[in-house]
């Protein structure tokens, strides 16, 4: 499958098949993917558990569930927890070195010098300030973006979610008090089409993207639409005329009970 159909049919599945097992090699490809993501410094402080419905203890399983959209954690029989460890800021001296030993970080004679008088003692004097919440989350979101598309080129679905049982989840999986649970992940083989229904709803592009400044909208040209439309980047806008009738098929085959929001 070619990167461009991966991301033109990349979709929130949210109906999976809960007999199917997700082969382990296929999980190892997504994170193998999620770690060789850019992050700042080099620092890689995304970090996953894996749960397999399969092999995972009863309290994992149900410290997991989350009261909204809980059916489709229900339904997926693989669920990523994807988290951040502050931790690995501690060591972002080293991981700079790292980075000039293998010639990616500076040029020249006194590079060495440079690293350990200049730039280290600036990430020390921040390193307090970088485990709060920012920059690493977006690196971190690279990872989960990585980890998605490499999901869908071997025919998985996926939807990312997030969850207000954030303490029990750490409790239960055991993560230590310098680590941040960022969103669970459900994996597993679609029970739905691969359209989802459509192209979801968006935000018009002129009020998302502006050029050398505020309120001045980037220029949207429509050849460059159709030509991603062509490429199968773009899909028919949500709903789809069938769409209706194959939530009601999933809500039978799937017995999920009520409107399946919960």
């Amino acid at each position: 499958m070619e990167l461009r159909e991966v991301i033109g049919r990349r979709r929130s599945i949210r109906f999976l098949l809960p007999y199917k097992p997700v082969e382990p090699a296929k999980i190892q490809r997504m994170l193998e993917a999620a770690r060789i993501a850019s992050h700042w410094g080099n620092v890689q402080s995304l970090r996953a558990v894996v749960v397999m419905k399969e092999s995972a203890p009863q309290d994992v399983i149900d410290a997991i569930t989350a009261p909204v959209a809980g059916f489709q954690i229900r339904l997926a029989p693989v669920v990523i927890v994807w988290y951040l460890d502050t931790s690995a800021i501690d060591d972002q001296s080293n991981r700079l070195r790292e980075l000039l030993a293998a010639g990616a970080l500076g040029f020249g004679e006194g590079k060495q010098e440079a690293l350990e008088k200049q730039l280290i003692p600036i990430f020390d004097q921040l390193r307090e300030g970088l485990k709060q919440p920012g920059l690493s989350e977006i690196d971190c979101g690279q990872g989960i973006a990585q980890a998605t598309l490499m999901a869908f080129e071997q025919g998985l679905g996926t939807c990312c979610l997030g969850t207000p049982n954030v303490d029990k989840i750490r409790e239960r999986l055991g993560l230590p008090d310098h680590c941040r649970v960022l969103l669970l992940q459900t994996v597993g083989y679609p029970a739905e089409s691969p359209e989802a229904g459509g192209q979801r709803p968006r935000q018009p592009f002129e009020q998302l993207f502006h050029l050398n400044g505020y309120g001045k909208p980037f220029p949207r040209d429509a050849a460059v639409v159709d030509g991603l439309t062509r490429d199968a980047m773009l899909q028919d806008p949500a709903p789809l005329p069938w769409r209706e009738a194959e939530l009601e098929y999933l809500k039978h085959a799937l017995g999920i009970k009520g409107h399946g929001l919960l």
